[in-house]
C-alpha cells in the first residue's frame, strides 16, 4: 500500500510538468485529427442510418408523440447526435488509450526512469511487436465487453462498474506491460505482475473511474449539439490526460516494484556467493551489500 500512494502522488505530481503536459499534445492533435475526420466523412450517414433505424420503432414514435404534447418536441432532432456521440465515445476511449500507449507511455517511462531509476538495468525482456499484438487482442476483448454489457448499462448502479472495470482491466494489461518492457527482463516482468497484479488492476479501475470526467463534457454536448465542434476536443484531450497519469501512475509504481525486486534477489544471493567472516574473538560480520540500484 505505501508503493501505491507514493507512486500515485508521484504520478499526480508528474502531470504537471512541462514536458507531460506537451506530450499530452501529440495524440490529441492526432484524435483531433481521426474525429473530424470520420466526423467529414461519416457523420451524415451515421445520422442518417440512427435516424432511421429510430424511425422504425414504435415505442420512439410514442416517445416523440408525448415530448410534442409537454411542448419538447424539438428534442426529437436532437436524440440522433446524442446516439452517434454515445456509440463514438468508447472508441474514442479506446483510439486514445492505444495513442498513450503508442506514442505517449515510452516517453513517460523514460522520464520516470531519468529522474528515479537512472542505475536501474534496462535488460529488454520485452518487444514493440508483442506490445502492439498484445494490445491489439486485449482491445478487442474489451470492446467485445462494451458490446456484451450494454444491455446492463439500463440497470443504474452497473452503469457505475461495468465500463470503469472494463477501462481498468484494459488499461491494466496494456500498461502493466509496456512500462516494464524496457527494463524489466520477461521473468522479471511475469513476477512483478504476479506479486502486484491486485494493485495493478487497481490502478487501472481507479484510473477507468478518472476515464468518465469527460462524461460532463459529452452530457454538455447533449444539450448543446451545436457545440460539438469544440466539446470533443475538450473531451479527447481530458481523455490523453487521464491516460497520461495512468501512465506516469504505472511508470513509477512498476520501475520501483522492479528496483524492489532486484534488490530483494541480490541480498539473497549475498550469504551463497560470500559466506561470514569471522575471526577469533570477533562477532560475525557480513561482507558489504551491492550498492543500491
Amino acid at each position: 500500500m505505501t508503493l501505491f500512494i507514493d507512486s500515485l502522488w508521484r504520478a499526480a505530481a508528474y502531470c504537471l510538468h512541462l514536458r507531460v503536459i506537451l506530450y499530452s499534445l501529440l495524440p490529441l492533435a492526432l484524435m483531433v485529427a481521426i474525429a473530424f475526420g470520420a466526423g467529414w466523412f461519416f457523420w451524415e450517414p451515421a445520422m442518417d442510418a440512427v435516424s432511421a433505424l429510430l424511425g422504425s420503432w414504435h415505442l420512439v414514435h410514442a416517445a416523440h408523440d408525448w415530448l410534442a404534447s409537454v411542448g419538447l418536441a424539438g428534442l426529437k432532432s436532437v436524440l440522433p447526435p446524442l446516439l452517434v456521440l454515445l456509440l463514438a465515445t468508447p472508441v474514442i476511449v479506446v483510439l486514445s488509450l492505444l495513442a498513450v500507449a503508442t506514442m505517449m507511455t515510452p516517453a513517460m517511462v523514460r522520464l520516470v526512469a531519468s529522474r528515479r531509476f537512472a542505475t536501474l538495468e534496462a535488460r529488454h525482456g520485452g518487444s514493440f511487436f508483442y506490445s502492439v499484438v498484445g494490445g491489439f487482442g486485449a482491445t478487442l476483448l474489451a470492446l467485445l465487453a462494451i458490446v456484451v454489457s450494454m444491455p446492463f448499462w439500463l440497470i443504474p448502479p452497473l452503469v457505475l462498474l461495468l465500463p470503469p472495470l472494463i477501462w481498468g482491466w484494459l488499461t491494466y494489461r496494456v500498461m502493466s506491460y509496456d512500462v516494464l518492457a524496457d527494463h524489466a527482463s520477461r521473468d522479471e516482468r511475469r513476477e512483478v505482475i504476479r506479486r502486484h497484479r491486485p494493485f495493478l488492476f487497481a490502478i487501472g479501475v481507479i484510473t477507468g473511474y478518472l476515464g468518465a470526467a469527460p462524461s460532463l463534457v459529452w452530457a454538455s454536448g447533449w444539450v448543446f449539439v451545436a457545440a460539438a465542434p469544440v466539446l470533443i476536443p475538450v473531451a479527447i484531450w481530458i481523455y490523453t490526460l487521464v491516460f497520461a497519469f495512468s501512465a506516469l501512475w504505472f511508470s513509477h509504481y512498476g520501475l520501483s516494484a522492479l528496483q524492489a525486486l532486484r534488490l530483494e534477489q541480490a541480498a539473497a544471493l549475498v550469504p551463497a556467493s560470500a559466506p561470514l567472516v569471522t575471526e577469533p574473538g570477533d562477532q560475525a560480520t557480513l561482507p558489504p551489500l551491492l550498492p543500491p540500484l
